[in-house]
């Protein structure tokens, strides 16, 4: 087993030990190499651009004053694989002769953040030749409407699929029902080695992803789920890849028929051109126990040239599959740059911002590339040099006005693994007509970047930071840690819109460890230390305190943005739920331990009541004898508001709630696990 391949054993050591001081069996149909229309990247009309909320002449306007003169070059491809292993074994032997006249020095020049505007008109580095889903139904808290994420549990009729340490479920909820149905292992052999992550729903297809570090590539698993919630295995694919895994990203989006996958691969020295060692597909063999030969999804021809020279390439790749099709159909999309990244999936666009990952402070802001991929068949693929990294998918906003709008720190890491806990240095928020794409690899100029006041708290890389209606607010918190004393707390909220307005700083006496929308306003959730406060905020012309509620002696259950949820049932009134836990546990503590309730509140112009909680039981799912993925990555608590009913996952056991005047209480509960057990007692039956 490579080193790689343990990544995530070994940070879950560290988080658990140091921080607590297509049907059938077919293959998938995959464009060939030498197919250049792709499925949501086909080559685009020399006329077609990106759209826009401004007149032409203003928009003219406002592309001179963010993008600097002179600095656009054509953004191109490799002619082939041949050429892209020619870049690569020059780029290692310009790597040797550095090292032996030790002369080693970055290869792109940096900006410091608080200088964004003194200094980024200059390249950023030297070119090298919110939401709720709209179906009824959803109960994902998802960043964009209409972009599904993966996620742990989702709805399919009249029932609810659960993903839970290896294995799938589902639970019969129509006509006030609430009763287990089916269960099936998501691996697709005994001691197969892999984490499953999250799934989407697409008609009757459910699609799992995870990572199997035994084969070394991302996992697809097709299952079948029928009107009555019975569940069957279609297929297993394996897309070769490097972990994705991020712990706050997730690496799928579902958006009407398109599956939108994000991959990271490193490309090692020794690529050969003849057997390129690139991402490809592969089914997997279920008589050898074992997958099959690698098809390669994307060759040379689909990988754009680097825009930023690297030391340290890494092929950043997004696939899209076409579920609605009776095969699945995939093709891909390459990017060549820096490791460092972060990925941001808007109904219109991908976005993917490339960076040499971590730089100290006296090393200026690190320098980055963001590219557009438009989803619309032909739409032109571009990329603009910038500096300073986002924080996570939440930094990024594609606005309704025709713009992009990027929170960046001067020192931030990008979304990969545990990169998002870490961010600092000076904030700045770019913003971009999307129009700036259409030119191809431009530069954007300091009067794109606007400078945002920093956190004054110590843990300042502890960030959260979201757009919600017209304003960008962020601030600092706990996180992954324990609770710190936040009790003279804050929350920045800036008009992203404006060029002149100022971030305004909003005093709370907590800290900032989650940012969510309450339809046009915003709820900022946080510990003081000890106890767990929930402030309502109104945004408009001064956004401000309106209302507050406690929790004593408690802290966050989960820190994943799908572990909140918000109903409205209004324009002013709604309700809230959060999983919560006993306030000395630290952030991790959901990794391995689950949520001792999920807390529900009453929100009526932002005035903010508590309902009651729905609890677990302390036994349950204690011995689930678990045999593949067995660390909590996704959380496992959620809030869940199906049609007029409430429920809270908790593990294995789903509690439904009956809300009355007086708050709410349990109803009735089940124990998923009872899918898995004999009548007799908890003897496990035999796969």
């Amino acid at each position: 087993m490579s080193s790689r391949s343990i990544a995530r054993r070994r940070i879950f050591a560290l988080l658990t030990g140091a921080f607590a001081l297509s049907c059938g069996s077919s293959q998938p149909v995959l464009a060939g190499s030498g197919d250049h229309t792709m499925n949501g990247f086909a080559p685009p009309p020399e006329n077609e651009q990106a759209p826009s909320a401004l007149p032409p002449r203003d928009l003219e306007i406002e592309l001179a004053r963010v993008l600097a003169d002179d600095s656009t070059k054509e953004l191109s491809n490799f002619a082939s694989t041949a050429e892209l292993a020619a870049h690569l074994e020059e780029l290692r032997k310009k790597q040797e002769r550095q090292y032996r006249r030790d002369t080693a020095s970055k290869s792109s020049s940096s900006s410091p953040l608080g200088g964004v505007a003194a200094e980024a008109s200059a390249p950023a580095s030297a070119p090298a030749e919110e939401a709720s889903a709209g179906d009824e139904d959803s109960i994902t808290n998802v960043q964009e409407a209409g972009v599904d994420e993966g996620g742990i549990v989702k709805t399919h009729g009249n029932h609810l699929v659960v993903l839970r340490r290896g294995r799938l479920f589902t639970v019969r909820v129509g006509d006030d029902s609430l009763a287990p149905v089916s269960k099936i292992e998501v691996n697709p052999a005994p001691g197969h080695n892999a984490w499953y992550d999250e799934m989407l729903i697409h008609g009757d297809t459910i699609v799992v992803v995870g990572f199997s570090y035994q084969v070394g590539a991302t996992e697809l698993g097709l299952f079948r789920v029928d009107a009555h919630g019975n569940l069957s295995r279609r297929d297993t694919f394996f897309l070769r890849s490097n972990d994705y895994y991020s712990s706050r990203n997730y690496a799928s989006r579902l958006l009407d028929d398109k599956l939108i996958f994000y991959m990271p691969y490193h490309l090692g020295w020794g690529f050969d051109a003849k057997n390129p060692n690139l991402p490809g597909v592969a089914a997997w063999n279920d008589a050898r126990k074992r997958a099959d030969d690698w098809d390669l999804v994307i060759d040379g021809s689909r990988i754009h040239k680097p825009v930023q020279e690297t030391n340290n390439p890494v092929l950043h790749t997004v696939v899209t599959c076409d579920l609605s099709k009776k095969k699945l159909s995939c093709d891909a999309q390459g990017i060549l740059g820096p490791w460092g990244r972060s990925f941001y999936v808007s109904r219109n666009a991908v976005y993917v911002w490339t960076h040499e990952g971590h730089v100290s402070p006296d090393e200026g802001a690190v320098a980055g590339t963001v590219y557009r991929l438009p989803l619309q068949r032909g739409g032109k693929v571009g990329a603009l040099r910038v500096s300073g990294a986002p924080v996570d998918q939440f930094s990024f906003k594609e606005s309704s006005d025709g713009h992009l709008n990027v929170l960046v720190r001067a020192q931030g890491h990008g979304d990969a693994m545990w990169s998002p806990e870490f961010s600092q240095g000076d904030i700045a928020m770019l913003r971009v007509p999307v129009a700036a794409f259409d030119r191809g690899a431009s530069t954007v100029t300091a009067e794109a970047y606007v400078d945002l006041p920093e956190p004054e708290q110590t843990n300042a890389y502890a960030f959260q930071n979201r757009f919600v209606g017209d304003h960008l607010l962020y601030g600092t918190g706990s996180g992954w840690w324990h609770a710190a004393d936040e009790s003279n707390g804050a929350v920045f909220a800036h008009p992203f819109a404006s060029r002149t307005a100022s971030a305004r700083k909003i005093a709370l006496p907590h800290g900032v460890d989650r940012i969510e929308a309450l339809s046009n306003d915003a709820v900022v959730i946080g510990s003081d230390g000890r106890n767990l406060h929930f402030t309502s905020i109104a945004l408009g012309d001064r956004p401000a305190v309106a209302g507050a509620y406690v929790q004593r002696d408690a802290a966050q259950g989960e820190l994943r943005s799908h572990g909140f949820f918000y109903k409205p049932s209004s324009s002013e009134t709604g309700v809230l739920g959060l999983p919560v836990r006993r306030a000395h546990e630290p952030g991790h503590a959901h990794l391995i331990h689950g949520s001792a309730e999920i807390l529900f509140l009453d929100v009526h112009k932002l005035a903010l009541r508590e309902i009651g909680a729905l609890s677990s039981s302390p036994a349950a799912g204690t011995d689930d004898r678990c045999i593949a993925s067995c660390v909590d990555w996704y959380g496992n608590a959620r809030p869940i508001f199906y049609r007029d009913r409430v429920f809270a996952l908790l593990g294995y056991e789903l509690v439904e709630g009956h809300v009355h005047d007086r708050g709410i209480s349990e109803r009735r509960r089940i124990d998923m696990l009872d899918l898995v057990r004999t009548p007799k007692g908890p003897i496990w039956k035999a796969e």
